[in-house]
């Protein structure tokens, strides 16, 4: 599930809010799952991975990451992204491209207090993308973090992502492979709109 806060009016919003009840009320399964892709100025290369998207607030799509992990160097270096969800029930793509910042503090701590203790304790012992010599220590670390007395206190290595699109496209899949391509881009501070051949 998305949470929607407050959803700006602004088309290719609506139109994305539209998409989403569709796809919920065709039962689309991880209906948050949600693919960043990202550019390593160190490596050269670009790194894509899925995570969930929990918050859409006003225009700010927002998930929750560890501050040391890939993305994170990533996005420090280079903070131009590419988004793509398909729910594939209601044969629908989205692609977006943003700039990504991280959330505050404030947010963060009080995010992290409301969530399950569980989730916390995962968070607070994975270093994430760190090599580690077996999948025991994963566990090990977790089970000493369950013992934890302060799974209510969000590390400073942990914490949201923010990134407000300035291009939308919706692609909406046909058994004709007439496809139909809707754009919504930003150009002088007001959402265009256009249409592209498949």
């Amino acid at each position: 599930m998305i949470i929607f806060n407050n959803l700006s009016k602004s088309a290719p919003y609506l139109v994305f809010k539209e998409k989403y009840d569709e796809s919920h009320d065709a039962n689309q399964k991880n209906i948050e799952a949600i693919c960043i892709a990202s550019y390593s100025r160190e490596s050269n290369e670009v790194n894509a991975r899925f995570v969930n998207l929990k918050f859409i607030n006003d225009k700010d799509f927002i998930f929750f990451s560890n501050y040391s992990s890939i993305k994170a160097k990533d996005f420090c270096s280079h903070s131009q992204i590419t988004a793509l969800i398909y729910w594939h029930n209601i044969d629908v793509q989205i692609r977006m491209k943003a700039i990504i910042k991280k959330t505050s503090k404030e947010f963060n701590n009080k995010y992290f207090a409301e969530r399950d203790e569980q989730k916390n304790a995962l968070a607070i012992s994975s270093m994430q993308s760190k090599e580690i010599s077996s999948y025991d220590e994963v566990k090990n670390n977790f089970s000493k973090s369950l013992k934890s007395d302060n799974l209510k206190d969000c590390p400073d290595y942990w914490g949201g992502y923010s990134f407000s699109p300035y291009y939308f496209e919706f692609w909406q899949g046909h058994r004709s492979r007439l496809n139909k391509r809707d754009v919504y881009e930003v150009k002088n501070d007001k959402w265009a709109h256009s249409i592209l051949q498949p």
